[in-house]
């Protein structure tokens, strides 16, 4: 059992900069691979970017690599997606999720707890 509340999302304009915050309880943080998912109106949801149990071992989808960059605060229970240089193509409610394993994914069929999701709107 673990509950995921993501924050941090908003109205940006393009080239803006934004960080997602995921706090989760319930289960031990570390133990849990972490990833980011986002999906447009319309769309299928789509990976964004994951990160190891302990924070050491990161990667992240094409699309959005080099102005993204997830990390965790173990301490904190919290996974952090930093977002610069926006776009409008970036706009989507953004979801975290959890996988009962140290290793991440991006597959989304296999995490095992989903957040509600935040929404993030980039305006041209």
């Amino acid at each position: 059992q673990v509950q995921l509340v993501e924050s941090g999302g908003g109205l940006v304009q393009a080239g803006g900069s934004l960080r997602l915050s995921c706090a989760a309880s319930g289960r031990t943080f570390s133990s849990l691979a972490m990833g980011w998912f986002r999906q447009a109106p319309g769309k299928e949801r789509e990976f964004v970017a994951a990160i190891s149990g302990s924070g050491s071992t990161k990667y992240y989808a094409n699309s959005v690599k080099g102005r993204v960059s997830i990390s965790r605060d173990n301490a904190k229970n919290t996974v952090y997606l930093q977002m610069n240089s926006l776009k409008a193509e970036d706009t989507a409610v953004y979801s975290c999720a959890a996988r009962t394993y140290r290793t991440g994914t991006s597959n989304e069929s296999r995490y095992d707890y989903w957040g509600q999701g935040t929404q993030v709107t980039v305006s041209s």
